[in-house]
């Protein structure tokens, strides 16, 4: 993946929050806390870990009926502008356990998800093209 620099504009700073539910999760975690820090700082992101901080939340993972009503509740929580990035065939559809009596059928049931990012699970660059996905569609 090519980098550039992205112009997130100047009334916020993007900050993201990982909620990492499930073995999706680790790519997130290798994506903005791994090796590559000067990728992210590139594309204008910088990894917060609190929800009143974050303007981007990305979902990974399997999401249970049970952790549905604190993933909204950490939504919530974040100010206003704020984007969801869905990552892996769990968050986005339930994955294999979508005919689990007790899965979420993709967090886009409850939450307005701006990046669907493919795989199970997606390569850590798989996120970062994501992030990009989103700067081209708030831009």
């Amino acid at each position: 993946m090519t980098v550039s620099t992205l112009d997130w504009g100047t009334t916020y700073r993007v900050t993201v929050l990982d909620l990492g539910l499930a073995c999706c999760g680790v790519e997130v975690m290798a994506a903005l806390e791994g090796h590559r820090p000067e990728q992210l700082a590139a594309l204008g992101v910088d990894p917060v870990h609190a929800a009143g901080e974050a303007h981007v939340l990305v979902v990974s993972g399997t999401v249970t009926d049970v952790m549905l009503p604190v993933v909204i509740a950490t939504y919530q929580e974040m100010p206003e502008p704020r984007y969801v990035i869905s990552v892996g065939a769990c968050s986005n559809t339930g994955g294999p356990y979508w005919d689990s009596y007790s899965v979420t059928k993709g967090i886009d049931q409850a939450l307005p998800v701006h990046v669907a990012v493919p795989g199970c699970p997606p390569r850590p660059e798989a996120l970062l093209d994501g992030l990009a996905a989103l700067h081209r569609m708030v831009s």
